[in-house]
Order: C-alpha cells, then sequence, then structure tokens
C-alpha cells in the first residue's frame, strides 16, 4: 500500500497541544502508524549515564500519530487530504484532493 505522507513531506499538526504547527517528517514509522517531526513534539527525557553520555535531561521529538497531521500541498500550500491515481505512463502518483496537483515525493523534488 502507497502511503500517504512520506519521510520529507510538510505536514501541520491539527489536533492536540501542537495544534497550527507546521513541520517536515523526519522519520515515518508506518508499521505504528506514527511519524517523527522536525522540532514538533518535544518531551523531556531522563536518561542514565552509559559510556559514551553523560546523565541527565534531554529534548526529544517524539512520535505523533498519523491521524494528527495533514499534508501541505506544495502547489497551493494549503492543509490538504491526498488521493491517489494511475498516470498514463502507469505510474501511481500522490495529488492534493484541494487543488488537483500532483504531489511529489519528496526526493525527487
Amino acid at each position: 500500500m502507497a502511503e500517504k505522507i512520506v519521510g520529507g513531506d510538510e505536514v501541520v499538526v491539527i489536533s492536540g497541544k501542537n495544534k497550527g504547527q507546521r513541520g517536515r517528517v523526519r522519520q515515518n514509522m508506518p508499521r505504528e502508524d506514527k511519524l517523527v517531526l522536525e522540532g514538533i513534539n518535544i518531551v523531556r527525557k531522563h536518561i542514565a549515564q552509559g559510556r559514551a553520555r553523560q546523565a541527565g535531561i534531554v529534548e526529544v521529538e517524539a512520535p505523533l500519530p498519523v491521524s494528527k497531521v495533514m499534508l501541505v500541498c506544495p502547489s497551493c500550500n494549503e492543509p490538504t487530504r491526498v488521493g491517489f491515481r494511475i498516470e498514463e505512463n502507469g505510474n501511481k502518483v500522490r495529488f492534493c484532493k484541494k487543488c488537483d496537483a500532483v504531489v511529489p515525493n519528496p526526493t525527487s523534488r
């Protein structure tokens, strides 16, 4: 199954304490249906001392459920739902449901 949101996409958080914030997808975890976004959902985590690190409290980006974010269309710059269609050459592409523009994969930009 193709994914509606992939690593490198710009998304906006639509619910929760980070509502309205925009960020890029740093990591996609499809088995857990979660995403890690750059600079969003920062939590403080206590870590124990290891060989190469010091003990203390660090701030890390926690995963968010995919259902709490929407893709931002690069052409209309609006949060939108994503659809799929098959082009004439046989490629399956994502498209914006608002402006009907093709949403390119971040690796092909």
